[in-house]
């Protein structure tokens, strides 16, 4: 530590709080933990790989899903591995370096998949309900762009928020109520005005979780009035088994988001924080894969096309 005046001194590191007031619990963590991890890294890389090889794959959809196990991956991976590691020793401490860099992946990939589910619904608006433009108006170029712009402007509200916090001066305490940086704990230690960074976080809460949770709900508001016309049954089921594993991935990730983040700073509760942070970093990017290969008859072709060893 830096001595600023004889009674303040700059936090050079914060102590992850973690787990650590429920030690009983921490083999059943360590071992939860890493089967979850390991089967999200699995899953995305499969998808991944299943997308990116499969010619049968080479749709709008698909593309958005590889950029979808993309930001899983790198939600996961900013999380998980420094949780493990403060579960398995006693002392979990980070550099501030190190948590304005987890600070930064875990806000760009949480923020980026908020805005691809949405992407994502409107590709199945646009599949589902104007079925005889949907080659013309979401062509490749177009879809790149819009993963260009979920990314960038993704990594531009992540630089922003960490920006901010790096201009707070934290002088102690240094225990972070959390296994893993994230704002509203920070800011709770900053012995600096928060005012801007709560604005800021309004902001940014109002467009992921507010304008971005209105568009996916008209896509789909859409959809559903769409497949109610529809006059076959098989046709209906068709279309609603496309969108079916999106809407369920959409639920889960909004009802955690939502649960994390969307109450006043005032009622900030860690424990509960702790869950559902563990829900939208650590369970959804391992259900996402399986929703999706297990709901999808293309991608468990694909699938059996990559094992064919297992097909028999």
């Amino acid at each position: 530590t830096v001595m600023l005046s004889p009674n303040q001194t700059v936090v050079t590191e914060f102590v992850l709080e973690g787990f650590s007031e429920h030690p009983n619990l921490r083999l059943l963590l360590i071992g939860c933990f890493l089967t979850l991890y390991t089967m999200a890294l699995l899953g995305n890389i499969i998808i991944i790989a299943l997308v990116t090889s499969s010619t049968g794959l080479h749709s709008p959809m698909y593309f958005f899903l590889c950029n979808l196990a993309t930001m899983d991956i790198v939600c996961t991976s900013s999380v998980l591995p420094k949780a493990l590691v403060g579960l398995i020793s006693d002392e979990n401490t980070i550099s501030f370096k190190g948590c304005m860099t987890q600070l930064f992946f875990l806000v760009w990939s949480a923020s980026s998949e908020l805005l691809l589910l949405t992407v994502m619904a409107y590709d199945r608006y646009m599949a589902i309900c104007h079925p005889l433009h949907y080659s013309s108006r979401m062509s490749p170029h177009l879809c790149g762009a819009l993963a260009m712009g979920v990314w960038s402007i993704c990594a531009l509200n992540a630089s922003i928020n960490t920006g901010l916090m790096t201009r707070l001066s934290f002088c102690g305490p240094k225990i972070i109520t959390h296994f893993f940086c994230e704002i509203p704990p920070l800011l709770l230690l900053s012995c600096s005005p928060t005012y801007v960074n709560s604005i800021m976080t309004l902001v940014a809460d109002a467009f992921y979780g507010g304008i971005n949770f209105i568009l996916t709900l008209l896509s789909y508001g859409c959809i559903i009035a769409s497949i109610l016309r529809m006059h076959s049954a098989e046709g209906k089921k068709k279309a609603f088994s496309t969108c079916s594993s999106h809407l369920i991935v959409v639920c889960v990730y909004y009802s955690s988001v939502f649960c994390a983040y969307i109450s006043p700073a005032s009622s900030y509760s860690p424990e509960r924080s702790k869950v559902t942070s563990v829900l939208y970093s650590v369970l959804s990017p391992t259900l996402n894969p399986l929703i999706y290969t297990l709901r999808n008859k293309d991608v468990k072709l694909a699938l059996g096309r990559l094992l064919p060893s297992s097909s028999h």
